[in-house]
């Protein structure tokens, strides 16, 4: 996928993001043997798989991978995941995305997760654009970007031209 725009983060940077959430997880989880990290939709799964291996590479925690389905648009039609609710049993989950702009996807996924007895549920994203109308917030987040509500923000982890672009 190639963006137009301005470009925000290289790939070189996104990396140094994600090892520092990776850490931020860590300090949050080093008691725990096994921490759950959700990637919403595919751009979430990606990222979620980068974070799970920059956390694996820094510590001995045990890292399960999730892919959570939710319909971005209208997240009432059907939530479900790659495995079952009941794997996540007194256990901590990190819920990711690559934008938080609403609020609204991170807010229906990590209810989805209160239907399992968790031990703890934190939040990570690459980009916090700050117009939440939900009342969540990302623990851990690569940046932080004061945008207009007019202008879009791609991830793109892949291909010729990765990186954080605003348009």
């Amino acid at each position: 996928m190639k963006s137009t725009g301005s470009k925000i983060k290289n790939l070189k940077d996104i990396h140094s993001s994600i090892e520092r959430i990776a850490y931020q997880i860590y300090e949050s989880n080093s008691e725990e043997k096994v921490v759950f990290i959700v990637g919403i939709g595919e751009k979430g799964k990606v990222l979620s798989s980068l974070i799970g291996k920059s956390l694996s590479s820094i510590s001995k925690i045990k890292v399960e991978l999730i892919t959570l389905y939710i319909d971005k648009k209208n997240p009432l039609n059907r939530i479900n995941s790659d495995k079952p609710l009941n794997v996540l049993k007194n256990n901590s989950v990190v819920v990711v995305d690559d934008v938080l702009n609403t609020g609204k996807t991170l807010i229906y996924a990590v209810s989805y997760f209160l239907q399992a007895p968790v031990k703890s549920i934190k939040t990570a994203v690459m980009v916090n654009r700050n117009h939440k109308k939900f009342p969540i917030k990302a623990d851990f987040k690569g940046i932080s970007l004061a945008t207009t509500i007019n202008e879009h923000i791609s991830v793109i982890l892949d291909g010729p031209d990765p990186g954080i672009f605003l348009t």
